[in-house]
């Protein structure tokens, strides 16, 4: 930090639990808030990490953690992003400095981490089933912990949410539903009037006459009915609140959520009552620091920045990434084929096609996260003689299986997956680790599995798939390309061939990927042969029948887990067609993989050179070769 952190965040400094927080008077909570802002501020400017969401929820954390009995009452963060503030506020202040780096803090919440995080998050929309299924479990042990589902208008989207909604609302379950509300300006609704309304709403005033309203006229023919239109009437002028009162919630808001003197009395009045209730509040993305205010986009995810000009301070790649080659390639083959259009979940900034939904906005649909109608969308397009495109990141293809499997392959329909994020991503942990792809895909009957080397072989890959007349993948890593720069021309490769880059002996190395350049280095430190196999599914059986004739070692190298991985496709062909083959599988263990820079987890995995090198010689001793 620049100067004594006591002198600058005194108040903050006084808080080191939520026990603390709720001991301060309520007229120097806005206080904490602005030094929590400035904090979160400068720690994540050290750090990277994820900031918009942060900034808006400071008032909201804080009037949380001062009403509700955490951690007995129990608070589920949606998706995660938001939750630097909760970290600060309980007993993690000190450990910021660690935010997604190695052995340090996780970016999300993670129960291991601490007893305030109720539940581990990463995916979007799974917030309200997860404190729903709290307090069934609660109701069912006899306990009073309360459950609150802390969830954004983006996560909203996700069709799981409402799922749980329709499930809670007919439920009668303890349950508040927060919905922070942070892509739209506050309305008019969203003032004075609206405030007052809502805290006589979440009275125990009204909730009295409320219900006991309903004993007098239930015995009275039509009059309840008629009593239920007419509030529902009456709210309707002053809150967008029927769909979620039709589900089963009593609804309250829009409030301001950067208001504490109206957000906590809400709150205490809310904890007051049984039965699922939905607050919606109002926020402002990236609240207090001008640059991520007026772009929150850009400061969702940042590296380190300079926080007086909001640039980035860290080094900048000379090479393209692979995000980028997709991106380029998008819009290129969008001129040449007037069937392309390009789908993502809510991910247009992180896979690449910012550009391509400028050129081509008629062809460019971002369907929120939902990804699950993203893959069944591109299938009805492919039926009807388009050809989709759906830019995702590995692990949240996995959120759409069934869809992959019922409403893609099993139609041999022509959709392409641009898979981002394959591999390890760094410092966002095992919720984003690309490391299953190959493995879920592998084994549906039609798929082609494609994985490039570098930026010029995943353009020609991202155009053989786009011209097979079937569904194909093409899985990329996070970051640069290092090896051959993109060329402009769209050509596709020899479909299902491999590539001899080194002749050697007693060893091949097989290499599904971009851990060509240690496969390289390791290559040659045993004079071992090193075949570039491109692709997963097909495989090339010549290749691989030739290379365990040739060598007495065949060792198969992937940044996926081994477990149903590339290597086991080569373990079974060769079951099958040439007997017992020496063969040594590298890629991830059955274990998740931790946070930390890509270069830390390939080494802390033994996927960089010296790993590899190493335990090939292990197994060549025990071979007595």
């Amino acid at each position: 930090m620049k100067n004594s952190s006591a002198n600058r965040w005194p108040l903050l400094e006084s808080v080191d639990s939520p026990e603390d927080l709720r001991q301060l008077p309520r007229a120097r909570l806005s206080e904490l808030a602005r030094e929590m802002r400035s904090y979160l501020l400068e720690t994540v400017s050290t750090t990277g990490g994820h900031l918009s969401a942060g900034l808006g929820t400071v008032e909201l954390t804080i009037a949380l953690h001062y009403v509700f009995n955490t951690p007995a009452d129990k608070l589920v963060w949606d998706v995660g992003h938001q939750t630097y503030p909760h970290k600060i506020l309980t007993g993690r202040r000190k450990r910021m400095p660690t935010l997604r780096q190695k052995d340090g803090l996780a970016g999300f919440p993670k129960c291991s981490e601490s007893e305030y995080d109720a539940f581990g998050t990463g995916h979007s929309s799974t917030s309200i089933s997860a404190a729903l299924g709290m307090s069934i479990a609660a109701r069912q042990a006899g306990e009073k912990h309360k459950s609150v589902a802390i969830i954004g208008d983006g996560a909203m989207t996700g069709g799981m949410a409402f799922e749980a909604l329709n499930h809670a609302g007919d439920s009668d379950a303890d349950l508040l539903v927060i919905l922070n509300d942070n892509d739209m300006s506050i309305s008019p609704n969203v003032g004075g009037l609206s405030n007052h309304l809502t805290r006589l709403l979440s009275g125990q005033i009204y909730s009295t006459v409320r219900e006991g309203g309903k004993k007098v006229l239930e015995h009275v023919p039509g009059a309840l009915e008629l009593a239920r239109r007419t509030e529902e009437h009456v709210k309707g002028m002053v809150a967008p609140g029927t769909l979620f009162e039709e589900l089963g919630f009593n609804y309250f808001g829009p409030v301001d959520g950067h208001d504490l003197n109206t957000l906590v009395p809400i709150l205490q009045n809310l904890y007051e009552q049984k039965g699922p209730r939905f607050l919606h509040i109002v926020t402002q993305k990236g609240k207090g620091y001008f640059p991520a205010e007026n772009d929150p986009g850009r400061y969702h995810g940042v590296g380190k920045f300079d926080t007086s000009t909001g640039e980035a301070t860290g080094s900048k790649e000379s090479v393209p990434t692979f995000t980028r080659v997709f991106g380029d390639w998008l819009c290129d083959m969008a001129a040449e084929d007037k069937r392309l259009v390009g789908i993502t979940p809510a991910m247009r900034e992180g896979s690449g096609l910012v550009e391509f939904s400028q050129q081509y906005p008629d062809r460019y649909f971002d369907v929120g996260i939902a990804e699950q109608h993203a893959v069944t969308l591109a299938a009805g397009m492919a039926c009807d003689g388009l050809k989709p495109v759906v830019a995702i990141y590995s692990t949240f293809l996995q959120r759409a299986y069934d869809q992959v499997i019922h409403d893609v392959a099993l139609q041999n329909l022509p959709v392409l997956f641009a898979i981002d994020r394959a591999g390890i991503v760094g410092a966002d942990g095992p919720t984003h680790t690309g490391a299953y792809d190959i493995s879920y895909l592998r084994c549906i009957p039609n798929m082609v599995i494609m994985t490039p080397v570098d930026a010029d072989e995943a353009r020609r890959m991202l155009t053989t798939g786009f011209l097979h007349d079937g569904p194909a993948a093409v899985r990329y890593p996070r970051g640069a390309s290092h090896g051959n720069l993109p060329r402009k021309e769209l050509t596709a490769m020899d479909f299902g061939k491999a590539e001899l880059c080194r002749k050697g002996s007693k060893v091949a190395l097989l290499v599904f990927g971009t851990l060509m350049n240690d496969a390289l280095e390791v290559a040659e430190q045993l004079d071992a042969s090193l075949y570039n196999m491109r692709f997963v599914k097909p495989l090339d059986e010549d290749t691989i029948r030739q290379a365990a004739k040739e060598h007495k070692l065949l060792v198969t190298i992937e940044e996926n887990a081994v477990a149903g991985g590339a290597g086991s496709a080569v373990n079974e062909w060769l079951a099958a067609n040439a007997g017992p083959t020496n063969i040594l599988n590298l890629g991830f263990p059955d274990t998740y993989v931790g946070q930390g820079t890509q270069a830390e987890m390939l080494s802390e995995w033994r996927l960089d050179a010296v790993g590899m090198l190493g335990s090939i010689q292990n197994r060549l001793a025990c071979m007595n070769v």
